[in-house]
């Protein structure tokens, strides 16, 4: 299932996965598209900076993600 709000903040934006990815420091769109189809989730500071260039709140962008990992952590537990 894929992050529809990272998408949808990005392209208001008006920016590329490529663009996104150079603004955070990445070489390519390769770690953008990741997060965009949810294969995996950026690090804590990564998405922190994200929610700031796209300006919209962490909890929009990466709600699901997040319960999702904690909920699979107190599965582990």
């Amino acid at each position: 299932m894929k992050n529809h709000n990272l998408i949808k903040a990005r392209k208001k934006k008006n920016l590329t996965q490529d663009q996104l990815a150079k603004m955070l420091g990445y070489k390519g769109k390769q770690s953008v598209a990741n997060w965009e189809n949810n294969y995996i989730s950026p690090p804590l500071e990564t998405a922190i900076l994200i929610s700031q260039l796209l300006d919209e709140d962490i909890n929009f962008l990466f709600k699901q993600n997040v319960q999702e990992t904690h909920t699979r952590k107190r599965v582990a537990i």
